[in-house]
Parts: structure tokens; C-alpha cells; sequence
């Protein structure tokens, strides 16, 4: 089990990249746009840049529904390794059979 905190965080982390996703495309978009004149993209760059870091949804930790473990994250199930594993050999998990030759 990972630490509460280190999910709390990542829980937060979330939460402001929802609320401030439309405002940072908009600005990501003029700042990217050789049309406009520089001194325009170079101030989007500069409010991209005062704006919280937390923000930005690259720092948002994939991380397991049920455990928290950070490594060995399964997209598709949004488990890590060791919970979808858990879960198949008990049939939590529908269609997923553990496999034998």
C-alpha cells in the first residue's frame, strides 16, 4: 500500500489539471502559432509559466484504484500488476482466465 499522502497528492495533482486544462490549451495555442506576432506568444509563455505546476497533466502519477502502487500500472484495468493478478486468480475479473498449456 503506497502512502496516503504520495495518492493524496496525485489526487490534487488531478484536480487542478481539470480545472485549468481550457485556460492552458488557450494559451498553449497562441504560444505555439507563428502567425501571431512574438511579443504575443512570448507572453502566453510567460502566464503558462506563472501558472500552478501542479497543473500540468504530465505530473500526474498513473496509479493503482485499489493499492496506490505507482509501477507496474495496467491502463486498461487501472490496476498495478499484483492487484489485476489477485483479482484474476480469485475471478474478480471478467473474461480474463489465468492461462495453461
Amino acid at each position: 500500500m503506497a502512502k496516503v499522502s504520495s495518492i493524496e497528492k496525485n489526487k490534487r495533482r488531478t484536480k487542478l489539471a481539470k480545472q485549468h486544462a481550457a485556460k492552458r490549451a488557450r494559451l498553449k495555442a497562441i504560444a505555439k502559432d507563428r502567425s501571431l506576432p512574438m511579443e504575443e506568444q512570448f507572453e502566453a509563455r510567460l502566464k503558462l509559466a506563472e501558472m500552478p505546476r501542479n497543473s500540468s497533466p504530465t505530473r500526474i502519477r498513473n496509479r493503482c484504484a485499489m493499492t496506490g502502487r505507482p509501477r507496474g500500472f495496467y491502463r486498461k484495468f487501472k490496476l498495478s500488476r499484483i492487484t489485476l493478478r489477485d483479482l484474476a486468480s480469485v475471478g474478480q475479473i471478467p473474461g480474463m482466465v489465468k492461462s495453461s498449456w
